[in-house]
Protein backbone atom coordinates (compact mmCIF):
# COMPACT_ATOMS: atom_id res chain seq x y z
CA UNK A 1 0.00 0.00 0.00
CA UNK A 2 3.22 2.22 0.91
CA UNK A 3 4.59 1.23 -2.67
CA UNK A 4 1.37 2.63 -4.35
CA UNK A 5 0.45 5.50 -2.48
CA UNK A 6 4.33 6.61 -3.01
CA UNK A 7 4.12 5.40 -6.62
CA UNK A 8 0.62 7.94 -7.19
CA UNK A 9 2.14 10.64 -5.29
CA UNK A 10 5.24 10.62 -7.81
CA UNK A 11 3.43 9.97 -10.69
CA UNK A 12 1.07 13.00 -9.56
CA UNK A 13 4.25 15.28 -9.30
CA UNK A 14 5.40 14.38 -12.75
CA UNK A 15 2.32 15.05 -14.39
CA UNK A 16 1.92 18.40 -12.33
CA UNK A 17 5.76 19.03 -13.36
CA UNK A 18 4.64 18.40 -17.19
CA UNK A 19 1.60 20.17 -17.19
CA UNK A 20 1.73 23.39 -15.04
CA UNK A 21 1.77 26.79 -16.20
CA UNK A 22 5.82 28.40 -16.26
CA UNK A 23 7.46 31.05 -18.09
CA UNK A 24 8.15 30.76 -21.49
CA UNK A 25 11.92 31.53 -20.95
CA UNK A 26 12.26 28.30 -18.55
CA UNK A 27 10.66 25.63 -20.67
CA UNK A 28 11.29 23.43 -23.52
CA UNK A 29 8.61 24.69 -26.16
CA UNK A 30 6.45 22.40 -28.42
CA UNK A 31 5.83 25.55 -30.28
CA UNK A 32 2.31 26.90 -31.36
CA UNK A 33 -0.28 23.92 -31.49
CA UNK A 34 -0.99 25.75 -35.30
CA UNK A 35 2.51 25.29 -36.18
CA UNK A 36 4.25 22.74 -34.53
CA UNK A 37 4.37 18.96 -36.38
CA UNK A 38 4.36 16.78 -33.66
CA UNK A 39 2.34 16.74 -30.06
CA UNK A 40 2.85 15.02 -26.89
CA UNK A 41 -1.02 13.64 -25.92
CA UNK A 42 -1.35 12.58 -21.88
CA UNK A 43 -3.54 9.44 -21.26
CA UNK A 44 -6.25 11.80 -20.47
CA UNK A 45 -6.05 13.15 -23.55
CA UNK A 46 -4.75 16.47 -23.07
CA UNK A 47 -1.36 18.22 -25.03
CA UNK A 48 1.95 19.03 -23.09
CA UNK A 49 2.94 22.08 -24.38
CA UNK A 50 6.48 21.84 -22.54
CA UNK A 51 8.65 20.12 -20.11
CA UNK A 52 9.97 21.80 -17.19
CA UNK A 53 13.85 21.80 -17.47
CA UNK A 54 14.75 19.13 -14.69
CA UNK A 55 11.36 17.23 -14.90
CA UNK A 56 12.14 13.44 -13.41
CA UNK A 57 10.91 12.08 -17.25
CA UNK A 58 12.78 10.94 -20.23
CA UNK A 59 12.32 9.64 -23.54
CA UNK A 60 11.50 5.97 -25.03
CA UNK A 61 9.99 4.37 -27.25
CA UNK A 62 7.09 1.92 -27.40
CA UNK A 63 6.34 -1.45 -28.70
CA UNK A 64 5.08 0.38 -32.19
CA UNK A 65 7.95 2.31 -32.36
CA UNK A 66 6.26 5.64 -31.16
CA UNK A 67 8.03 8.16 -29.47
CA UNK A 68 7.04 8.38 -25.39
CA UNK A 69 7.90 10.55 -22.04
CA UNK A 70 8.04 7.76 -19.89
CA UNK A 71 7.99 8.34 -15.49
CA UNK A 72 10.93 6.95 -13.36
CA UNK A 73 8.75 3.75 -12.97
CA UNK A 74 8.28 2.87 -16.61
CA UNK A 75 4.57 4.47 -17.28
CA UNK A 76 3.92 6.69 -19.94
CA UNK A 77 2.85 9.86 -18.99
CA UNK A 78 2.76 11.26 -23.22
CA UNK A 79 2.95 9.75 -26.25
CA UNK A 80 3.71 11.98 -29.94
CA UNK A 81 1.56 11.90 -31.98
CA UNK A 82 1.75 13.70 -35.49
CA UNK A 83 -0.50 17.11 -35.38
CA UNK A 84 -2.56 16.82 -38.16
CA UNK A 85 -3.54 13.28 -37.10
CA UNK A 86 -4.63 14.27 -33.27
CA UNK A 87 -6.63 17.23 -35.29
CA UNK A 88 -7.82 15.21 -38.22
CA UNK A 89 -9.97 16.27 -40.95
CA UNK A 90 -12.75 14.67 -42.29
CA UNK A 91 -12.61 11.78 -44.43
CA UNK A 92 -12.66 13.13 -48.16
CA UNK A 93 -13.18 9.53 -49.48
CA UNK A 94 -14.28 6.16 -49.45
CA UNK A 95 -11.66 4.78 -47.10
CA UNK A 96 -11.86 1.37 -49.40
CA UNK A 97 -11.17 2.54 -52.33
CA UNK A 98 -7.74 1.53 -53.72
CA UNK A 99 -7.43 -1.20 -51.27
CA UNK A 100 -5.39 -3.93 -52.27
CA UNK A 101 -7.85 -5.99 -50.52
CA UNK A 102 -10.69 -5.39 -53.00
CA UNK A 103 -12.77 -7.67 -54.59
CA UNK A 104 -13.25 -5.68 -57.62
CA UNK A 105 -9.42 -6.66 -58.45
CA UNK A 106 -10.21 -10.39 -58.26
CA UNK A 107 -8.88 -10.92 -54.75
CA UNK A 108 -12.12 -12.64 -53.13
CA UNK A 109 -9.65 -13.89 -50.22
CA UNK A 110 -9.64 -10.78 -48.39
CA UNK A 111 -11.49 -8.01 -46.78
CA UNK A 112 -12.62 -6.40 -50.29
CA UNK A 113 -16.08 -7.45 -51.02
CA UNK A 114 -19.02 -6.00 -50.20
CA UNK A 115 -20.43 -9.36 -48.65
CA UNK A 116 -18.53 -8.64 -45.58
CA UNK A 117 -17.27 -4.95 -45.54
CA UNK A 118 -20.03 -2.61 -44.11
CA UNK A 119 -18.81 0.77 -46.86
CA UNK A 120 -18.20 4.09 -45.57
CA UNK A 121 -17.26 5.71 -42.13
CA UNK A 122 -19.34 4.33 -38.85
CA UNK A 123 -17.76 6.60 -35.86
CA UNK A 124 -17.97 4.52 -33.02
CA UNK A 125 -19.74 1.91 -34.06
CA UNK A 126 -18.64 -0.99 -31.97
CA UNK A 127 -19.08 1.02 -28.34
CA UNK A 128 -15.42 1.28 -26.92
CA UNK A 129 -17.01 -1.21 -23.82
CA UNK A 130 -18.38 -3.80 -26.63
CA UNK A 131 -17.00 -6.51 -24.49
CA UNK A 132 -16.56 -4.93 -21.12
CA UNK A 133 -18.44 -4.21 -18.27
CA UNK A 134 -21.84 -4.10 -20.43
CA UNK A 135 -23.75 -6.36 -17.57
CA UNK A 136 -23.47 -6.27 -13.82
CA UNK A 137 -21.72 -8.52 -11.76
CA UNK A 138 -23.51 -10.02 -8.72
CA UNK A 139 -20.41 -9.32 -7.04
CA UNK A 140 -19.27 -5.78 -6.12
CA UNK A 141 -16.17 -4.87 -8.24
CA UNK A 142 -12.85 -4.94 -6.40
CA UNK A 143 -11.40 -1.93 -4.68
CA UNK A 144 -9.24 -0.47 -7.74
CA UNK A 145 -6.55 1.18 -5.95
CA UNK A 146 -5.71 -2.38 -3.73
CA UNK A 147 -6.69 -4.66 -5.93
CA UNK A 148 -8.02 -8.75 -5.67
CA UNK A 149 -4.84 -10.38 -5.47
CA UNK A 150 -4.96 -14.17 -6.65
CA UNK A 151 -2.33 -16.66 -5.59
CA UNK A 152 -1.93 -19.48 -8.03
CA UNK A 153 0.42 -20.43 -10.10
CA UNK A 154 0.33 -18.36 -13.22
CA UNK A 155 -0.68 -20.30 -16.86
CA UNK A 156 1.90 -18.67 -19.01
CA UNK A 157 4.44 -20.36 -17.26
CA UNK A 158 3.27 -23.74 -18.39
CA UNK A 159 5.66 -24.74 -21.34
CA UNK A 160 4.53 -23.17 -24.60
CA UNK A 161 4.28 -26.28 -26.52
CA UNK A 162 1.66 -27.43 -29.25
CA UNK A 163 -0.56 -30.48 -28.12
CA UNK A 164 -1.96 -32.77 -30.29
CA UNK A 165 -6.18 -32.62 -30.70
CA UNK A 166 -7.73 -35.77 -30.16
CA UNK A 167 -11.35 -34.45 -30.68
CA UNK A 168 -13.84 -37.35 -30.07
CA UNK A 169 -15.73 -35.90 -33.34
CA UNK A 170 -14.61 -36.02 -36.56
CA UNK A 171 -12.46 -33.27 -37.91
CA UNK A 172 -14.45 -30.90 -39.85
CA UNK A 173 -13.71 -29.71 -43.33
CA UNK A 174 -14.32 -26.61 -45.08
CA UNK A 175 -14.35 -26.43 -48.71
CA UNK A 176 -12.38 -24.00 -49.97
CA UNK A 177 -13.77 -21.37 -48.00
CA UNK A 178 -11.48 -17.76 -48.11
CA UNK A 179 -10.52 -15.83 -45.16
CA UNK A 180 -13.64 -13.56 -44.77
CA UNK A 181 -15.76 -16.38 -45.13
CA UNK A 182 -14.01 -18.30 -42.16
CA UNK A 183 -14.29 -14.69 -39.91
CA UNK A 184 -17.98 -14.70 -40.93
CA UNK A 185 -18.11 -18.46 -39.25
CA UNK A 186 -16.55 -17.55 -36.24
CA UNK A 187 -18.55 -14.11 -35.68
CA UNK A 188 -21.44 -16.58 -36.16
CA UNK A 189 -20.54 -18.57 -33.32
CA UNK A 190 -18.84 -15.94 -31.12
CA UNK A 191 -22.42 -13.93 -30.94
CA UNK A 192 -24.20 -17.35 -29.72
CA UNK A 193 -22.20 -17.50 -27.20
CA UNK A 194 -20.11 -20.73 -28.33
CA UNK A 195 -16.43 -18.82 -28.19
CA UNK A 196 -13.98 -19.83 -31.15
CA UNK A 197 -11.10 -17.96 -29.13
CA UNK A 198 -9.10 -15.31 -30.93
CA UNK A 199 -10.81 -14.81 -34.49
CA UNK A 200 -8.46 -15.06 -36.77
CA UNK A 201 -10.22 -16.24 -40.19
CA UNK A 202 -8.23 -19.60 -39.58
CA UNK A 203 -10.03 -22.89 -39.19
CA UNK A 204 -8.54 -24.32 -36.40
CA UNK A 205 -9.14 -26.89 -33.33
CA UNK A 206 -11.08 -24.14 -31.44
CA UNK A 207 -13.52 -23.23 -34.40
CA UNK A 208 -14.30 -27.21 -34.76
CA UNK A 209 -15.00 -27.58 -31.01
CA UNK A 210 -17.17 -24.81 -31.08
CA UNK A 211 -19.15 -25.49 -34.43
CA UNK A 212 -19.99 -29.56 -32.24
CA UNK A 213 -20.76 -26.96 -28.93
CA UNK A 214 -22.81 -25.24 -31.12
CA UNK A 215 -24.56 -28.06 -32.46
CA UNK A 216 -25.30 -29.54 -28.54
CA UNK A 217 -26.44 -26.18 -27.64
CA UNK A 218 -28.83 -25.72 -30.58
CA UNK A 219 -29.79 -28.95 -30.81
CA UNK A 220 -29.50 -28.11 -34.82
CA UNK A 221 -26.18 -29.40 -37.46
CA UNK A 222 -24.79 -26.10 -38.35
CA UNK A 223 -23.00 -26.27 -41.70
CA UNK A 224 -20.18 -24.45 -42.10
CA UNK A 225 -19.70 -24.63 -45.55
CA UNK A 226 -22.86 -22.74 -45.88
CA UNK A 227 -22.06 -18.89 -46.17
CA UNK A 228 -25.16 -17.75 -47.25
CA UNK A 229 -27.01 -19.35 -44.62
CA UNK A 230 -24.77 -17.57 -42.29
CA UNK A 231 -24.51 -14.23 -43.73
CA UNK A 232 -28.14 -13.96 -43.29
CA UNK A 233 -27.92 -14.93 -39.34
CA UNK A 234 -25.60 -12.48 -38.82
CA UNK A 235 -27.60 -10.35 -40.25
CA UNK A 236 -30.44 -10.78 -38.33
CA UNK A 237 -28.22 -10.90 -35.03
CA UNK A 238 -26.56 -8.16 -35.25
CA UNK A 239 -25.00 -7.06 -38.79
CA UNK A 240 -21.93 -7.59 -41.21
CA UNK A 241 -19.04 -9.42 -39.45
CA UNK A 242 -16.66 -6.76 -40.53
CA UNK A 243 -17.20 -2.89 -40.17
CA UNK A 244 -15.66 0.31 -40.13
CA UNK A 245 -14.20 1.47 -36.80
CA UNK A 246 -12.92 5.31 -36.03
CA UNK A 247 -10.12 5.27 -33.48
CA UNK A 248 -10.56 7.83 -30.84
CA UNK A 249 -8.03 10.35 -28.88
CA UNK A 250 -8.61 8.00 -25.90
CA UNK A 251 -7.30 4.45 -28.05
CA UNK A 252 -4.61 6.07 -29.46
CA UNK A 253 -3.59 7.56 -25.72
CA UNK A 254 -3.93 4.84 -23.50
CA UNK A 255 -2.86 4.68 -20.90
CA UNK A 256 -0.23 2.15 -22.48
CA UNK A 257 2.88 0.62 -20.90
CA UNK A 258 6.31 0.54 -23.58
CA UNK A 259 6.59 -3.02 -22.43
CA UNK A 260 6.06 -5.92 -20.08
CA UNK A 261 9.19 -7.01 -18.06
CA UNK A 262 9.53 -10.87 -17.68
CA UNK A 263 10.80 -11.03 -14.15
CA UNK A 264 8.09 -10.73 -11.62
CA UNK A 265 9.85 -7.89 -9.34
CA UNK A 266 10.12 -6.04 -11.97
CA UNK A 267 6.09 -6.31 -13.02
CA UNK A 268 5.88 -5.37 -9.24
CA UNK A 269 7.29 -2.05 -9.82
CA UNK A 270 4.99 -0.70 -12.36
CA UNK A 271 1.43 0.58 -11.11
CA UNK A 272 -0.22 -1.45 -13.68
CA UNK A 273 -0.13 -4.14 -16.19
CA UNK A 274 -2.02 -2.45 -18.81
CA UNK A 275 -1.57 -2.88 -22.90
CA UNK A 276 1.35 -1.94 -24.45
CA UNK A 277 0.08 -0.79 -27.93
CA UNK A 278 -3.29 0.75 -29.54
CA UNK A 279 -3.54 -2.70 -31.77
CA UNK A 280 -3.59 -4.30 -28.57
CA UNK A 281 -6.18 -2.97 -26.88
CA UNK A 282 -8.21 -3.25 -29.96
CA UNK A 283 -7.90 -6.32 -31.09
CA UNK A 284 -8.84 -7.61 -27.69
CA UNK A 285 -11.71 -5.79 -27.30
CA UNK A 286 -12.99 -6.90 -30.87
CA UNK A 287 -11.80 -10.35 -30.10
CA UNK A 288 -8.95 -10.74 -32.57
CA UNK A 289 -5.91 -11.59 -33.34
CA UNK A 290 -3.38 -8.50 -33.13
CA UNK A 291 -1.85 -9.91 -36.27
CA UNK A 292 -4.89 -10.40 -38.07
CA UNK A 293 -5.90 -6.66 -37.29
CA UNK A 294 -2.56 -5.23 -38.84
CA UNK A 295 -3.00 -7.50 -41.59
CA UNK A 296 -6.26 -6.52 -42.70
CA UNK A 297 -5.51 -2.72 -42.37
CA UNK A 298 -2.12 -2.93 -43.92
CA UNK A 299 -0.26 0.30 -43.88
CA UNK A 300 -2.25 1.52 -41.28
CA UNK A 301 -1.13 4.13 -38.09
CA UNK A 302 -3.47 3.01 -35.41
CA UNK A 303 -1.73 5.91 -33.36
CA UNK A 304 -3.41 8.38 -35.24
CA UNK A 305 -7.52 9.26 -33.87
CA UNK A 306 -9.71 9.82 -36.63
CA UNK A 307 -8.28 6.90 -38.74
CA UNK A 308 -11.04 4.57 -39.97
CA UNK A 309 -10.07 0.92 -39.48
CA UNK A 310 -11.80 -2.49 -40.44
CA UNK A 311 -12.45 -4.69 -37.40
CA UNK A 312 -14.62 -7.69 -36.41
CA UNK A 313 -18.51 -6.92 -35.03
CA UNK A 314 -18.89 -9.69 -32.34
CA UNK A 315 -21.67 -8.40 -31.40
CA UNK A 316 -22.90 -8.26 -27.46
CA UNK A 317 -22.16 -10.41 -24.63
CA UNK A 318 -24.11 -13.81 -23.86
CA UNK A 319 -25.89 -12.47 -20.80
CA UNK A 320 -28.01 -15.47 -18.87
CA UNK A 321 -27.20 -17.26 -15.43
CA UNK A 322 -24.86 -19.82 -15.23
CA UNK A 323 -25.66 -22.69 -12.36
CA UNK A 324 -23.22 -25.27 -13.48
CA UNK A 325 -20.08 -25.38 -15.32
CA UNK A 326 -18.02 -28.30 -16.80
CA UNK A 327 -14.16 -28.24 -17.58
CA UNK A 328 -13.73 -30.91 -20.27
CA UNK A 329 -9.81 -31.40 -19.96
CA UNK A 330 -9.56 -33.73 -23.12
CA UNK A 331 -11.27 -31.00 -25.48
CA UNK A 332 -9.84 -28.65 -24.10
CA UNK A 333 -13.42 -26.14 -23.51
CA UNK A 334 -15.30 -24.84 -20.58
CA UNK A 335 -19.35 -25.65 -20.70
CA UNK A 336 -21.59 -23.24 -18.87
CA UNK A 337 -25.46 -24.26 -18.06
CA UNK A 338 -28.21 -23.07 -16.80
CA UNK A 339 -30.39 -24.70 -13.84
CA UNK A 340 -32.51 -26.53 -16.10
CA UNK A 341 -29.49 -28.16 -17.69
CA UNK A 342 -29.53 -26.18 -21.17
CA UNK A 343 -25.92 -25.43 -22.46
CA UNK A 344 -26.26 -21.43 -22.43
CA UNK A 345 -22.23 -20.90 -23.54
CA UNK A 346 -19.06 -22.36 -24.22
CA UNK A 347 -15.52 -21.55 -24.71
CA UNK A 348 -11.90 -22.96 -25.90
CA UNK A 349 -9.63 -23.74 -22.99
CA UNK A 350 -6.30 -24.47 -21.11
CA UNK A 351 -6.68 -26.52 -18.37
CA UNK A 352 -3.65 -28.26 -17.10
CA UNK A 353 -0.88 -30.73 -17.83
CA UNK A 354 0.46 -33.72 -16.88
CA UNK A 355 2.91 -32.60 -14.64
CA UNK A 356 0.74 -29.46 -13.24
CA UNK A 357 -3.03 -31.28 -13.55
CA UNK A 358 -6.10 -29.65 -12.46
CA UNK A 359 -8.27 -30.82 -10.07
CA UNK A 360 -10.46 -33.33 -10.27
CA UNK A 361 -14.75 -33.96 -9.33
CA UNK A 362 -16.35 -31.27 -8.49
CA UNK A 363 -15.46 -28.08 -6.60
CA UNK A 364 -17.68 -24.26 -6.59
CA UNK A 365 -17.12 -21.16 -7.31
CA UNK A 366 -15.91 -19.01 -4.47
CA UNK A 367 -16.03 -15.32 -5.36
CA UNK A 368 -15.27 -13.40 -8.39
CA UNK A 369 -13.23 -10.44 -9.19
CA UNK A 370 -12.50 -8.32 -12.41
CA UNK A 371 -9.21 -6.64 -12.30
CA UNK A 372 -7.21 -8.32 -9.94
CA UNK A 373 -3.70 -8.36 -8.99
CA UNK A 374 -1.35 -11.51 -8.56
CA UNK A 375 0.49 -12.52 -5.36
CA UNK A 376 3.59 -14.36 -6.30
CA UNK A 377 4.38 -16.26 -3.20
CA UNK A 378 7.88 -18.27 -3.90
CA UNK A 379 6.74 -21.07 -1.39
CA UNK A 380 3.14 -21.71 -2.68
CA UNK A 381 3.21 -21.01 -6.44
CA UNK A 382 7.17 -21.59 -7.98
CA UNK A 383 10.97 -20.42 -8.47
CA UNK A 384 10.35 -17.38 -10.64
CA UNK A 385 13.72 -16.16 -11.33
CA UNK A 386 16.09 -14.74 -8.45
CA UNK A 387 12.76 -13.70 -6.65
CA UNK A 388 12.87 -15.13 -3.18
CA UNK A 389 10.07 -12.63 -1.64
CA UNK A 390 6.54 -12.25 -1.79
CA UNK A 391 5.41 -9.50 -4.82
CA UNK A 392 1.88 -7.88 -5.01
CA UNK A 393 2.00 -7.74 -8.94
CA UNK A 394 -0.58 -5.15 -10.13
CA UNK A 395 -3.52 -5.25 -12.18
CA UNK A 396 -4.10 -5.52 -16.04
CA UNK A 397 -4.80 -6.76 -18.92
CA UNK A 398 -1.22 -7.99 -19.38
CA UNK A 399 -1.40 -9.68 -15.92
CA UNK A 400 -0.44 -13.38 -15.03
CA UNK A 401 -4.41 -14.13 -14.16
CA UNK A 402 -5.83 -11.24 -17.17
CA UNK A 403 -8.36 -9.16 -16.28
CA UNK A 404 -10.46 -11.81 -14.23
CA UNK A 405 -10.42 -13.95 -11.37
CA UNK A 406 -13.01 -16.91 -10.67
CA UNK A 407 -11.99 -18.57 -7.63
CA UNK A 408 -12.57 -21.84 -6.81
CA UNK A 409 -13.17 -23.82 -3.52
CA UNK A 410 -10.12 -25.65 -3.92
CA UNK A 411 -6.82 -23.28 -2.69
CA UNK A 412 -5.23 -21.78 -5.67
CA UNK A 413 -6.96 -23.26 -8.34
CA UNK A 414 -9.92 -20.51 -10.48
CA UNK A 415 -10.86 -19.54 -13.63
CA UNK A 416 -8.95 -16.77 -15.41
CA UNK A 417 -8.07 -14.53 -17.89
CA UNK A 418 -4.72 -14.09 -19.84
CA UNK A 419 -2.49 -11.92 -21.80
CA UNK A 420 -2.17 -14.48 -24.59
CA UNK A 421 -5.23 -14.73 -25.87
CA UNK A 422 -3.69 -16.56 -28.95
CA UNK A 423 -2.60 -19.31 -27.06
CA UNK A 424 -5.52 -20.52 -25.85
CA UNK A 425 -6.81 -24.31 -26.17
CA UNK A 426 -3.58 -25.13 -28.05
CA UNK A 427 -0.98 -25.29 -25.12
CA UNK A 428 -1.24 -26.29 -21.44
CA UNK A 429 -1.67 -24.63 -18.11
CA UNK A 430 -0.35 -24.76 -14.73
CA UNK A 431 -3.86 -26.72 -13.23
CA UNK A 432 -6.07 -23.51 -13.60
CA UNK A 433 -8.07 -22.70 -16.32
CA UNK A 434 -7.39 -20.62 -18.50
CA UNK A 435 -9.85 -18.34 -21.13
CA UNK A 436 -9.44 -15.14 -23.09
CA UNK A 437 -9.93 -12.17 -21.32
CA UNK A 438 -13.10 -11.12 -23.01
CA UNK A 439 -14.97 -15.19 -22.33
CA UNK A 440 -13.53 -15.02 -19.15
CA UNK A 441 -15.64 -11.38 -18.27
CA UNK A 442 -18.68 -12.91 -20.52
CA UNK A 443 -18.21 -15.96 -17.80
CA UNK A 444 -17.83 -13.71 -14.76
CA UNK A 445 -21.06 -11.59 -15.26
CA UNK A 446 -22.88 -14.69 -15.53
CA UNK A 447 -21.75 -16.69 -12.08
CA UNK A 448 -21.98 -16.11 -8.51
CA UNK A 449 -20.09 -17.98 -5.49
CA UNK A 450 -21.75 -21.71 -4.94
CA UNK A 451 -22.12 -22.56 -9.06
CA UNK A 452 -20.60 -25.81 -9.23
CA UNK A 453 -17.60 -26.60 -11.10
CA UNK A 454 -16.83 -29.74 -12.61
CA UNK A 455 -14.01 -31.45 -14.13
CA UNK A 456 -14.19 -33.89 -16.61
CA UNK A 457 -11.08 -35.83 -17.53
Amino acid sequence: MNRILKYGLSLAAVILAVTSVIPEAQAQQWGGRGQRDVVMVTPDGQIVDYIPPGADVYYSRDRSGNRVLVDSYGRIVATEMRSRGYYPAAPSRDPYNNDPYNAENGDHSRYGSTRYIERGAVTGSIPRDASIDRQPLDQPYPDQQNGDYASIDPDQQAPQVEQPRTPEEPTITLKGKSKPEIVALQVFLDRAGISPGVIDGHMGSNVTKAIYAYNQMTGENLDPNNTDAILEQLRLSGGLPVVSYTITPSDAAGPYVAEIPEDYAHKALLPSLAYTSTTEALAERFHMDEAFLKEMNPGVDFTVPGTIIKVVNPGDPKTGTVAKILADKAKKQVFAYDDAGNLIAAYPASIGSSDTPSPSGTVTVDRVALNPGYTYNPKINFQQGANDKVLNIPPGPNGPVGTVWIALSKPTYGIHGTPEPSKIGRTQSHGCIRLTNWDATELAKMVKPGVTVEFVD
